[in-house]
């Protein structure tokens, strides 16, 4: 007998706003600060993760954003069709009315990066959201934070949101100290930055890490294999899967959609620690 169909899932509604300004924060990294008359659509949430889903077209094509994306099925080849791609949001500034959204940028590679490098005051950005999952525990006994520039803009989130009393250790892997941020944290909050693209270089600092008295919050977000790396790290350290969010963001060597894709394959699985 076969179970019925699932019927499709709905698709969440698309926010429009236009760029207000672009800024370089370093070499690799582009804060694209976003605002339009639908930013009170935008109903944000606690999760220091917050991310949205961005719909990107390929710009020969011409499309303009809102993209009536169930019609551009019936006109366009699969191949043709916007994409999507998941950012953190860095900030939400209701006073402001802006949105931030911090882009990794690597040359011509992909659509977001280039797409952030060479946006202008007024481009428009449709995007759908936010989800979210993590936000710091003021009564954590500690809180360790770990994982590449990808997870930068999650991790200085994470951080600015802390008590000032909360104490810790961040580790960032980036890839030379041009990279380097100024992030806002706790005095007794230590802010590690790592140089290099080797994924293992983040796991064995995690691995060698001094350890603070007491069940700590763990943010550790990043390239997939090194969240693999850190499961087995956080295993043997007795972690409970209560303490601790553990996600890969990307793969070394596969695009975006292969990435994707891999999700539903045991290649793209993280297993959760016990």
């Amino acid at each position: 007998m076969t179970s019925p169909a699932r019927p499709a899932r709905a698709a969440r509604p698309q926010i429009t706003l236009h760029v207000l300004r672009r800024e370089q924060l370093s070499p690799h990294l582009v804060r694209i600060v976003l605002t339009g008359e639908e930013f009170d659509s935008f109903v944000t949430n606690d999760s220091t993760d917050k991310y949205v889903k961005i719909h990107f077209a390929k710009p020969e094509l011409g499309l303009t954003p809102p993209f009536d994306l169930e019609a551009l099925r019936h006109t366009l080849a699969p191949e043709d069709l916007p994409v999507t791609r998941t950012y953190t949001v860095r900030e939400v500034d209701p006073d402001a009315r802006t949105l931030s959204i911090d882009f990794v940028v690597h040359g011509a590679e992909g659509l977001a990066g280039p797409w952030a490098n060479a946006a202008q005051p007024g481009d428009l950005l449709a995007f759908s959201g936010p989800g979210g999952g993590y936000a710091p525990d003021g009564g954590a006994a500690w809180h360790l934070f770990a994982g590449d520039q990808s997870a930068l803009p999650a991790i200085a989130s994470a951080l600015a949101a802390l008590p000032a009393t909360a104490r810790g250790l961040a580790l960032v892997q980036v890839a030379d100290p041009s990279e380097i941020l100024e992030l806002a944290a706790p005095p007794a909050v230590e802010i590690q930055w790592l140089f290099g693209a080797d994924p293992a270089l983040l796991v064995g600092a995690v691995d060698a890490a001094s350890w603070l008295p007491g069940r700590p919050q763990i943010f550790a977000h990043g390239e997939r294999s090194a969240m693999k790396g850190l499961r087995e790290v956080f295993s043997a350290r007795g972690v409970h899967r209560s303490e601790l969010s553990l996600s890969g963001y990307w793969a070394l060597g596969r695009t975006e959609d292969r990435f994707q894709a891999e999700k539903r394959e045991p290649v793209g699985v993280i297993l959760p620690v016990s």
